[in-house]
């Protein structure tokens, strides 16, 4: 082990298998803009609709090059949208239990989950820990670090609306993924990073995603 992953303090990032992959990619682009150290989990699940959404299929094998396709698409699906760097990120397999974000001891800045699948609501806000996905939220909740439940689905019933209360009463904060239209929007990719933007706000992590409400009615529609 290097000096640089002693100092390594990453967020760790789970992507479930609800709709919403765009919002995931651009989460990830803007922490690593932000020059931050990122853990990614995706599950099982997610790989299915990051396939259906985008038609890439997510390999362990080759989960650098498959990470770089998704990144680079924009909301849109056009390949080849975003330049980014992956080297800050640290991939771990759903399925590895005994990986470093499933310990109180490895040190992490906190966690976001996004999409956050009505499933993976559940599963977190019961401590069921199934997968590392689910595991490393409930470390996180245990450690009193941040965690930032991206949830997405609609509508939604009583029995997730009680997981959710229970998340909050836990200490995480549960941002549904609800775009806004004042910040001007024009390109479902401005819809996206509204969403990816709030949840980086929730994580008190700085970026230039959207265009912020200065008070003023129809700023938004307005160049700056």
């Amino acid at each position: 082990m290097n000096a640089g992953d002693t100092e390594r303090r990453p967020w760790v990032v789970g992507v479930s298998g609800a709709s919403g992959t765009p919002y995931a990619a651009a989460v990830l682009r803007a922490l690593l803009a932000a020059g931050e150290s990122v853990d990614l989990v995706v599950s099982r699940a997610s790989r299915l609709t990051l396939l259906d959404e985008t038609g890439i299929s997510f390999r362990d094998a080759h989960w650098r090059e498959d990470l770089q396709e998704w990144l680079a698409r924009g909301a849109d699906g056009k390949p080849g949208t975003f330049g980014v760097d992956t080297e800050g990120v640290r991939y771990w397999a759903a399925g590895d239990l005994a990986a470093g974000p499933s310990s109180g001891s490895y040190a992490t800045k906190g966690m976001l989950i996004v999409p956050a699948s009505t499933a993976c609501v559940a599963g977190v806000a019961l401590g069921l820990s199934k997968d590392l996905l689910q595991r490393a939220a409930s470390v996180t909740l245990k450690e009193g670090r941040r965690l930032v439940v991206c949830v997405r689905e609609t509508p939604l019933n009583g029995q997730t609306l009680r997981h959710l209360v229970s998340l909050d009463e836990a200490g995480a904060i549960v941002l549904p993924a609800s775009p806004a239209f004042y910040a001007g929007a024009t390109h479902i990719q401005d819809l996206v990073d509204f969403v990816a933007g709030r949840t980086l706000d929730a994580a008190g992590v700085p970026h230039q995603l959207y265009r912020r409400w200065k008070g003023e009615l129809g700023g938004g529609s307005r160049e700056a």
